[in-house]
């Protein structure tokens, strides 16, 4: 065993060496040579220009009095360089001399007597290594510029390409060998599910449809808030369908240049035709599929240029071309009447967030390959996240097995689900220094909205309060709905504002004193009570719409009823104070003990919060 691990080791070794080894292999490129080239022609030159100003600053002597000195033996060392000589005397002093071209000092100096195996003399021919710099010297520079006027001719190719290139279309396609998306991916969704399944049916089987007439839908466009999975679907789709699938965002249509998102978009269809069956997807459509102007002007907007092209394109799809367009959006308001009517986009589907059991489904598909307990209560999670996206679940899960992870559990717990709940909607814990003043105050404020909503008839239950900081808030009350809701009754709401003015009400109760910690809640009551005036028709001034109108057209609202308005609103805000309260002045007992709670614990559950208050006795107690 020790004999194993000792060759292991040196294997490592070896394996870290030769890794090494190849980090430091130099990649000898075009770019390099230069660099190379000019490094060395550098060292050079600066080498000779060193030498040759050392040269010149050497006291010059005559060629008489040299010989004189060889023969009088007081020269150490002479060295001839071509026509230059140069002389190192025994005393350590030093010169120079000159010679005439074409002679020989050494055939000199024989003929002086001079006695030449007493000094050092050598002999060195610069002229061949000369004549090569001077060449170098030359070519070079000549190299050099060659090469810089290719470099220029190469960009200015290359940028002439970039703008032909401009009428390109920037799509993506995916291909059969990409990771596959199907329909068992996506859940929560299952209307738009089987409209969608019965266009990959088109796309497959066409003879079937063909044989009663019927044509191939041109378009389907999804409609939903962000996070619903509408982009999932478009890639499930093509999954599904087994056909190229070509992927385009609707900002990507727009250039600087005029006439590129016409071109762009006659280019994807073009590419499409080639390759139909086939998909095309285009993501956030609102981006050139808004609304035309309709002004005394005519516009020329490129994004307006852009939609026109787009419309036409799928107006000249021939009945047996089988090309389905997908478009996703989250705003379905803004989109031009044009792109909508049938045989562009015939299909609108709707996208919205997930009800229960599709919160079930989505918790379930993404719950995979994660480790849980066994006391997860995935029904309860599913009742929790009431209004959540499936993106929003996703990241939930994933925060959960983050939190989990840093704890370095094995499992992850119920607790860490309903951390990484809150944590998606209201944002990260922030442990702000508070005093025993500003906790007291914090834990009232809370307690308030808590205590009224259990005592309000048709409320939900609360499901957790917090003094806790998350986000800009000092503190949390969280009353999720314990089912969906499609509709939402007067009563209902009025106790909704209620509950919102039980913050403001404890406060003044128990302090005689306001602060502004109420300020968001007066934003949301406003709000709501605005909206039960305006749009719902639920006030004293009947059942008439009096929101602004997009069309400008029509005569707006008098000056006398946006009066009457603002007194409604103030009328319904003020009444839901009163009632808040009258019913904690009724449960002041009750409400110290959940304040005091609070202070002591920071946080208190549904449950803890009951065995304070009880259960909660009304309609929706029976789904909590």
């Amino acid at each position: 065993m020790p004999a194993k691990k000792s060759n292991g080791i040196k294997y490592l070794k070896n394996n870290k060496e030769r890794k090494k080894i190849a980090e430091l292999r130099f990649k000898f490129d075009i770019k390099t040579i230069f660099i190379v080239i000019f490094a060395s022609l550098f060292l050079i030159f600066t080498y000779r220009s060193l030498t040759k100003d050392l040269t010149n600053s050497l006291p010059e002597k005559s060629i008489t009095s040299v010989v004189s000195d060889v023969k009088s033996q007081r020269i150490k060392k002479l060295e001839i360089v071509d026509n230059k000589i140069l002389i190192e005397y025994k005393d350590g002093s030093v010169g120079v001399t000159y010679k005439e071209a074409g002679e020989s000092f050494l055939e000199t100096l024989r003929g002086s007597g001079a006695n030449l195996s007493a000094v050092n003399i050598a002999v060195r021919d610069t002229q061949g290594s000369v004549g090569l710099v001077n060449f170098l010297g030359n070519l070079i520079p000549t190299i050099l510029m060659i090469a810089f006027f290719v470099f220029l001719f190469r960009q200015a190719r290359g940028a002439q390409e970039s703008v032909f290139s401009f009428g390109q279309a920037k799509t993506k396609r995916f291909s059969k060998d990409m990771p596959k998306i199907t329909f068992n991916n996506v859940a929560g969704v299952d209307e738009a599910k089987r409209e969608l399944e019965e266009v990959v049916d088109f796309l497959k089987h066409p003879e079937k449809y063909k044989k009663l007439g019927a044509r191939t839908p041109k378009g389907v466009i999804l409609i939903g808030p962000p996070g619903c999975g509408k982009t999932l679907l478009a890639k499930a789709v093509a999954g599904e369908a087994g056909v190229p699938f070509f992927s385009i965002a609707g900002s990507e249509f727009m250039e600087m240049l005029v006439g590129i998102g016409a071109a762009r978009a006659r280019d994807l269809f073009s590419v499409a035709k080639k390759s139909a069956p086939s998909i095309i997807f285009i993501d956030e459509i609102e981006a050139i599929g808004r609304a035309r102007s309709v002004g005394v002007m005519p516009s020329h907007d490129e994004r307006e240029q852009t939609l026109n092209q787009i419309l036409v394109e799928m107006d000249g799809f021939a009945p047996t071309e089988q090309i389905v367009v997908i478009a996703a959006t989250n705003r379905g308001d803004m989109l031009d009447p044009a792109l909508l009517r049938p045989g562009r986009f015939d299909r609108r589907i709707l996208v919205d967030y997930p009800d229960l059991e599709g919160r079930k489904e989505i918790i379930a598909i993404h719950a995979k390959g994660k480790p849980f307990e066994s006391n997860v209560d995935w029904g309860r999670v599913a009742k929790r996240t009431v209004g959540y996206s499936g993106a929003d679940l996703e990241n939930m899960l994933n925060e959960a097995a983050i939190d989990a992870a840093r704890q370095v559990k094995d499992k992850i717990s119920m607790n860490d689900i309903e951390e990484a709940a809150t944590k998606v909607k209201l944002g990260p814990e922030k442990k702000r220094l508070q005093s025993d003043y500003d906790k007291k105050l914090t834990a009232y404020h809370e307690a308030g909205h808590a205590v009224v909503s259990h005592f309000m008839k048709h409320t939900d239950p609360v499901h957790r309060i917090s003094i806790v900081s998350r986000g800009m808030a000092l503190g949390f009350t969280l009353i999720p709905p314990a089912k969906d809701k499609l509709h939402e009754t007067k009563t209902h709401l009025l106790e909704r504002l209620a509950v919102m003015m039980g913050g403001r009400a404890a406060e003044e109760m128990v302090f005689n004193e306001v602060t502004t910690g109420a300020a968001n809640d007066f934003d949301q009551a406003t709000q709501i009570a605005r909206a039960m005036v305006v749009e719902y028709g639920m006030s004293t001034l009947g059942p008439i719409n009096y929101s602004p109108s997009m069309d400008m057209s029509q005569s707006p609202i008098s000056q006398d009823m946006l009066g009457k308005i603002d007194d409604e609103v103030k009328k319904i805000i003020t009444t839901a104070y009163s009632q808040a309260k009258s019913l904690i002045t009724k449960q002041r007992q009750l409400l110290n003990a959940v304040a005091d709670e609070l202070v002591k614990k920071e946080s208190l559950d549904s449950d803890e919060f009951e065995k304070i208050v009880g259960l909660k006795k009304n309609e929706n107690a029976s789904s909590h």
